[in-house]
Order: C-alpha cells, then sequence, then structure tokens
C-alpha cells in the first residue's frame, strides 16, 4: 500500500488550515467592525460552504487557470495551481475558509463590548485589545474552528479533482485514492484509506473535545 496520499492529504490540509486561521480571523474580525455592507460580505464568505464542491473548483478553474488574467500572472510569478498540489491546497483552503470565518465571528459578536469600550476609553490599541481581551475570550470557539476546517480540508474532494486533478504522487490525496480504488473495483483499498480518514477526522475531534474542558478547569482553578 502506498502512503503517499497520506502525506498528501497531510500536507495539504496542514498548509490550507494555517492559512484559514489567519485569513479566517481577518476576514470575521472586519465583517463584524463593519456596518455597511456587512451582511454582502457575510454571504460572500459563507458562499463555498453551501455550494457543491465541483462548483467551487470550476470558479477556481475560472480564476486561477493558466488563461485566466490571475492564473497568468500567478504563473509569471512562478505560482501553478492548475494539476499542482498548489491548487489542492487552495481548494481545501476555499472550502474550509467558512468554518473558520463563521465560527471566529460568532465568537466576537459574543463578546461584551463595554470591556471592548472600557479598553478604549484607556487608551488601548486595536492590536492590545485583540490580543489582551478577544483572543483569550475566544480561544475555544477559534480552536474548534481551526479543527474543522482542518478536518475539512483533510477530506476534500469535488474542487481539489476539478483544479489539481487526480495525479498519482503529485496531486491525489487519500480522498481521491478512495475514488480511484473504487473506479478500479479495488473496495478492499479503498476501505482501508477510509478507515485512516475516519480515524484521524476522530482523533482531532476527540483531542478536541479533550483539550477545551482540560482548559477551562485549569483556567478556573487559577
Amino acid at each position: 500500500m502506498e502512503y503517499t496520499p497520506l502525506i498528501l492529504s497531510i500536507k495539504t490540509a496542514f498548509y490550507s488550515t494555517i492559512i484559514t486561521f489567519f485569513v479566517g480571523i481577518y476576514a470575521a474580525i472586519i465583517v463584524v467592525k463593519i456596518k455597511k455592507f456587512s451582511s454582502i460580505f457575510d454571504i460572500i464568505f459563507t458562499l463555498p460552504l453551501v455550494l457543491p464542491p465541483t462548483v467551487v473548483g470550476f470558479f477556481l478553474l475560472i480564476f486561477f487557470g493558466r488563461n485566466s488574467f490571475i492564473g497568468s500572472i500567478a504563473s509569471k510569478l512562478g505560482f501553478q495551481f492548475v494539476f499542482t498540489l498548489k491548487g489542492a491546497i487552495l481548494a481545501s483552503f476555499i472550502v474550509s475558509f467558512p468554518l473558520m470565518y463563521r465560527t471566529s465571528k460568532g465568537a466576537f459578536e459574543q463578546i461584551d463590548k463595554n470591556i471592548i469600550n472600557a479598553a478604549k476609553t484607556l487608551g488601548k490599541s486595536e492590536n492590545w485589545i485583540f490580543w489582551r481581551i478577544i483572543l483569550p475570550n475566544t480561544w475555544h470557539s477559534i480552536l474548534g474552528g481551526t479543527i474543522l476546517s482542518f478536518t475539512r480540508a483533510l477530506g476534500e474532494f469535488g474542487a481539489t479533482i476539478m483544479i489539481a486533478g487526480n495525479i498519482p504522487n503529485k496531486t491525489q490525496t487519500m480522498s481521491l485514492a478512495v475514488y480511484t480504488a473504487v473506479q478500479a473495483g479495488n473496495r478492499e483499498l479503498a476501505l482501508k484509506w477510509v478507515v485512516i480518514i475516519v480515524m484521524i477526522s476522530f482523533i482531532s475531534i476527540m483531542m478536541m473535545n479533550i483539550v477545551l474542558p482540560l482548559s477551562d478547569a485549569i483556567k478556573k482553578r487559577l
């Protein structure tokens, strides 16, 4: 059994989750702060969550294909997204981004505004308020959104196969390996990949359920 799809899946999920973490939190902060057009941005940022992954992949091909404006610029800069691992990372980022965004946005909206206003009257900067007030009070939700984004990126299929293809040892992740094995009639191999995906996802969620209550207990003792 070749384990390259496992390595590619973890690599793709890892890099896409890092991007999703920062972009998702930043997008949530911006939407919470702005008044005008916030609902429009909220719809746009959430749209990949409800669209079929193949539709997301189609749009990625339009915007990041080699003949597109963005794709041609990226190509000149040395970034190729079509039929590359970068394309798989991009697809995983797009489909997992709404989970991180909505989780962070919901957490930010629940913070007591009086605490933030009090910090502002004391002359505290926006960065200080975020790192000392907002983040400590919302890190549970952010951690949960991060894990959900990772597991979602780990199992991404539709958008990935559209832009990155299903190239063995290059862009074939575990989800694509399951599809390939089923198409070839090798259900035993497909089942092995399914078990690995389920185990990784199960362990990730289990760790989240262990870490969050444990951190609450430590915080109460302090």
